[in-house]
C-alpha cells in the first residue's frame, strides 16, 4: 500500500510541476488560457496545441490522484 501512495505522491508533484511551468511560461492560469483562446491567437502552432493537452492533462491528473489519495487515507 505504502508503494501504491509512494508513486501516487510522484505523479502529483510531476503534474504539479507541469502545471506551474505552463503558468510561468503563459503567465497566466490554464482557465485564462482556455478563456483567451491562446491556442486560436498562436494559429493552432502544434507547440501551443501541445502545451494545451498536456496542460489539462496534468489538472486532470491532479485532481484524479488527489482523490485516489483520499480514498486509499481510509485503509491507513
Amino acid at each position: 500500500m505504502q508503494l501504491v501512495i509512494y508513486e501516487l505522491r510522484r505523479q502529483l508533484a510531476q503534474y504539479t510541476l507541469m502545471i506551474r511551468k505552463f503558468s510561468e511560461k503563459y503567465k497566466m492560469s490554464f482557465d485564462e488560457f482556455k478563456q483567451k483562446n491562446m491556442v486560436e491567437q498562436f494559429n493552432h502552432s502544434f507547440d501551443v496545441e501541445e502545451d494545451y493537452c498536456d496542460w489539462e492533462l496534468a489538472l486532470d491528473g491532479v485532481e484524479t490522484i488527489n482523490t485516489e489519495l483520499k480514498k486509499l487515507a481510509k485503509y491507513i
